[in-house]
């Protein structure tokens, strides 16, 4: 795959969590739990997202380039989409950036291209299943629990699709105009989140708890990026040290990286499945303001 030491942390960290939800999965079939197939097609649609983002689903193309931002990945990464290389290239240009805050933003935009995949494999997937229900001849109790896995489906694309337009206009306003100072929280999933819990059916103290749990996440993602800086740096040295032949030496970096390696897989782990719950609470506030 020619993944980087990060990418490959970020892989296990993912394929991490797919484990344990097959596994969860496969207890509450084994108990008749999952009649409809919803939460097995909601898995598949995951290992797609993964295979997708990793470049392991045979598609040549479909694999992000390698970067490493600590070197400037911003110039060797595409976007995909003419109107955010256009964002970024006036906000590159603005003067408006630090080296530190252009850095932030490009994880922003990152993060962008990644929620826009996501859709269109959801989006796909729907398309598929519709296909399939519109064939169907004769309608039975099995097809009205489809119709409604279907339901499901597009409120999810619908919530998707609404993050996606709330995170571009996001990122018009900062590219143009630069960070805002007094903004209440910095890391784009962060912010996500946030945008989102706002719109959901919480009380005023729930609202307010949420908050202080994302000012926690936004410290461990913080964490998290820490130490993919330290591997990465880790990773360049321990290729020097190869060179030189240095065995004492190798020795100490291939402890250093495998340690390094070693929590950054943890922390990464954490931030997902933290992650995975704090949307989960979030979709079902959006759900019962619907209701």
């Amino acid at each position: 795959l020619h993944l980087s030491a990060v990418k490959l942390a970020e892989l296990h960290s993912d394929l991490k969590i797919q484990e344990k939800d097959e596994l969860s999965w496969k207890k509450l079939k084994a108990e008749g739990l999952d009649e409809d197939g919803e939460k097995e097609a909601k898995l598949r649609r995951n290992l797609n997202v993964i295979m997708t983002k990793y470049g392991m689903n045979g598609k040549k193309d479909s694999q992000l380039v390698d970067t490493n931002y600590i070197k400037d990945g911003s110039e060797s990464d595409t976007l995909d989409d003419p109107r955010l290389e256009k964002l970024w290239s006036k906000a590159k240009t603005s003067g408006k950036f630090s080296d530190e805050e252009l850095d932030k933003l490009w994880r922003e935009f990152k993060h962008h291209k990644e929620k826009i995949r996501e859709y269109n494999i959801l989006l796909e997937t729907v398309s598929r299943t519709e296909d399939i229900h519109k064939n169907v001849i004769n309608p039975s109790e099995e097809n009205l629990v489809k119709e409604e896995i279907l339901h499901n489906k597009h409120r999810e694309l619908k919530e998707k699709l609404r993050s996606i337009n709330q995170g571009f206009e996001r990122l018009r306003k900062v590219s143009h105009q630069g960070y805002d100072t007094t903004s209440e929280f910095e890391e784009p999933r962060v912010i996500d989140l946030w945008d989102m819990a706002k719109s959901a059916n919480f009380t005023e103290k729930e609202l307010e708890s949420f908050r202080e749990e994302l000012k926690h996440f936004e410290a461990k993602i913080e964490k998290h990026h820490h130490y993919q800086k330290q591997l990465e740096i880790s990773h360049q040295k321990l290729k020097h040290v190869e060179e030189t032949g240095d065995k004492d030496h190798l020795n100490r970096n291939k402890e250093k990286y495998a340690m390094l390696q070693e929590k950054t897989k943890e922390l990464g782990y954490k931030v997902k499945k933290h992650l995975q719950d704090l949307s989960s609470r979030i979709s079902q506030g959006l759900q019962h303001n619907e209701l």
